[in-house]
């Protein structure tokens, strides 16, 4: 659901969830409001000093912020998102960790920056695109889906064309054929498992259920097809799985899959 925490830059919390809709906090020029279903939002003048804030989501949570120049950020689960109350300066840098959809507000005297947990970085005016950098991914995962980006990494850079998406492990590599609505089906409500391993399913449920996944024994080497909205309730899904032929058990907040 719709979970988060707010850490402004005086090193206070707000725990969104709970917290009513309204005015939730003043930041030098920025006003700071939550709106209903899962919605944060920011108000000021532009170049005034407000300093950073950090939301971040938990496993199984959700939320969506639009920045102060209107950028619009939608945080998937076990993510975060680092950025200035207020943007200053010759840019608009921000940083992610985990999962984000953005729709970037055009600005051509103001660049938008990504900084991918010191990984990589991507550039862009204004255009729409997803990234993802979990921790426990194995490459760094940018897609387009309008407009144009540049991914650097070190030395390398890349730019991107709509439904290319730029792959960040030891080197760049653009992957040309992406369909670009499974990879922001989360966004939507949905989980795309067009393709999917079993360990590349389980990663998804892990961190939208909140559980933790073990195996005994060789990972079944099966694959998936399809969606699933995220809505279903974790006993459906092991269900599904189990009827699917696949040996598992849940001790308490641990499926283990034989």
């Amino acid at each position: 659901g719709n979970r988060a925490v707010l850490t402004l830059a005086d090193g206070s919390v707000i725990v969104l969830d709970s917290a009513e809709n309204g005015t939730i906090a003043r930041q030098g020029g920025a006003k700071i409001f939550k709106l209903a279903a899962g919605k944060l939002s920011y108000e000021g003048v532009t170049g005034a000093s407000a300093g950073f804030n950090t939301i971040t989501t938990p496993r199984g949570g959700q939320y969506q912020v639009t920045l102060s120049d209107g950028t619009r950020v939608w945080l998937n689960a076990a993510s975060s998102l680092r950025y200035p109350a207020l943007f200053e300066g010759r840019n608009r840098k921000v940083q992610v960790n985990g999962e984000a959809y953005f729709e970037v507000a055009g600005n051509k005297q103001q660049p938008f920056l990504v900084d991918l947990n010191g990984e990589c970085e991507v550039k862009v005016l204004g255009t729409h695109f997803n990234v993802n950098n979990y921790a426990n991914e194995e490459s760094v995962r940018t897609t387009l889906l309008e407009g144009s980006i540049q991914v650097t990494r070190g030395e390398v850079s890349k730019m991107l064309k709509p439904g290319q998406q730029a792959v960040v492990k030891e080197g760049i590599a653009v992957d040309t054929n992406v369909d670009a609505a499974a990879v922001t089906a989360w966004k939507n409500g949905f989980f795309n498992w067009q393709d999917k391993s079993l360990k590349e399913v389980m990663k998804q449920l892990e961190r939208w259920y909140d559980i933790d996944v073990k195996y005994e024994g060789t990972i079944p080497g099966i694959r998936f097809t399809g969606d699933m909205d995220r809505g279903v309730e974790l006993s459906e899904v092991l269900t599904f799985l189990s009827e699917s032929g696949i040996k598992l058990k849940l001790e308490r907040r641990t499926v283990v899959i034989k």
